[in-house]
C-alpha cells in the first residue's frame, strides 16, 4: 500500500476509537466540575469542623444504635467497601464472600468488605443475621427497619460508622449488592491518584431534578428542596470518598433533609463543603456491562450482575492472563 493509503487506513482506525469512547473521555477529562472556592464561609466552617471531629464524643453520641460484629482494626485500610444490602438476602451476600469481596489484600493494601443493612421485618431473618453476622463479623446493622424510604438513613449510618469506627480508612467504596467490582483495578487507580483529599469520584449526574409527584416513591416536597435542580453528584450504585470526604459529608448531613435519595444526599452535602464530584466512564452506573475478560479487567463496576454472572466473571477476571491494549 502506498503512503496515503496508510494514512487513510490509520485515520480511521483513529476515528472509530474517537467515536467510540470519544464521549467518555470528553467528559471525564474536560468536562468535570471545576473544584469550588473554599472562599464560602459555611464550606470553610464545615472543613473545618470535619478536621478537628472529637472521636470520643462521636461514639457517645451515634444518630443510629448500631448493631455490629463488624471490627476496622487500627491498621491502616486502603479501602473500605461498604456493600448496601437487603436483610433478607443473605444468598447475595454469600456469593459477594465468595467473589470480588473475598479480596482482602491488592499490592500490599489492604481491602475490607463489609455489609450495610436495615433491621428486618421478621423476627426469624433478624435472627439468622445474627448467626450470620458472629460467623463472618461483616454486618453493620442500623435500628431502623430496612424500606426503600430508609436508603438514606443507611447511608448516613454507613457514614457515620465509617468515620467513627474506621478512621484509618483511606478510601470508602459505596456500592451496592447487585453489583460487580473490579477490586484490583479500582486500587490501582487509587494508587494513581495524585490529589490526596476532597477524592468524591463516580459516574457523575448532572443537572438531576426533583421528583415533585406526591403519589411517587421519590417525592421530595419543595419545601425540603426548593432548587430546580440537584447538584451535581455520583451515581449511588457506586461511588468512591476519601476519609476526609466521609468526615465533611458527615458533619454537613446535619443541615441536609433526609427526604432526598442517599445519593443525591452525599452530593448536596459534598457540595456544601466544597467538594466537586469527579466523572470517571469506568464505574457503569446504572447500566450492565455485557461481559468480556479485558473489559471488565479494566472497569471498576457493573451493574445488574446475576449471581451465576457474579461466580464465571470473578474467576476469569482473577485469572493471571494478561490483556493486550
Amino acid at each position: 500500500l502506498r503512503t496515503h493509503q496508510w494514512c487513510f487506513i490509520l485515520f480511521n482506525v483513529l476515528l472509530f476509537h474517537v467515536l467510540l469512547f470519544g464521549a467518555d473521555l470528553l467528559e471525564e477529562y474536560f468536562l468535570q466540575s471545576l473544584p469550588l472556592s473554599y472562599t464560602d464561609a459555611k464550606a470553610l466552617e464545615i472543613r473545618e469542623r470535619a478536621r478537628n471531629l472529637d472521636m470520643d464524643s462521636l461514639k457517645v453520641n451515634l444518630s443510629h444504635t448500631v448493631s455490629s460484629a463488624a471490627t476496622c482494626s487500627d491498621q491502616e485500610i486502603f479501602l473500605l467497601v461498604l456493600v448496601c444490602s437487603s436483610p433478607e438476602n443473605r444468598t447475595r451476600r454469600n456469593v459477594i464472600r465468595q467473589t470480588w469481596g473475598n479480596t482482602t489484600d491488592i499490592r500490599g493494601y489492604a481491602v475490607l468488605t463489609l455489609f450495610a443493612l436495615g433491621k428486618p421485618a421478621s423476627v426469624t431473618t433478624q435472627l439468622e443475621i445474627n448467626e450470620e453476622s458472629q460467623k463472618h463479623r461483616d454486618i453493620i446493622e442500623g435500628s431502623f427497619i430496612d424500606s426503600p424510604e430508609t436508603q438514606t438513613e443507611k447511608m448516613l449510618m454507613s457514614v457515620e460508622w465509617t468515620v467513627t469506627f474506621c478512621p484509618h480508612a483511606r478510601y470508602v467504596l459505596k456500592t451496592d449488592e447487585d453489583m460487580f467490582v473490579g477490586i484490583p483495578s479500582l486500587v490501582g487507580y487509587l494508587l494513581s491518584l495524585t490529589q490526596l483529599e476532597d477524592i468524591y469520584i463516580g459516574r457523575v449526574i448532572h443537572q438531576g431534578e426533583p421528583d415533585r409527584d406526591p403519589a411517587s416513591p421519590g417525592f421530595v416536597p419543595i419545601h425540603q428542596y426548593s432548587e430546580e435542580f440537584y447538584p451535581d453528584y455520583c451515581d449511588g450504585r457506586a461511588f468512591i470518598m476519601s476519609q476526609d470526604v466521609a468526615r465533611k459529608v458527615y458533619v454537613a448531613a446535619k443541615e441536609v433533609p433526609a427526604s432526598v435519595p442517599p445519593d443525591i444526599f452525599v452530593g448536596i452535602c459534598a457540595k456544601k463543603a466544597g467538594i466537586a464530584p469527579m466523572h470517571s466512564s469506568r464505574f457503569s452506573g446504572e447500566k450492565h456491562i455485557s461481559y468480556n475478560r479485558c473489559c471488565y479487567k479494566f472497569i471498576f463496576t457493573s451493574s445488574n450482575m446475576r449471581e451465576d454472572e457474579l461466580y464465571k466473571d470473578w474467576k476469569e477476571t482473577s485469572s493471571g492472563k494478561d490483556c493486550s491494549l
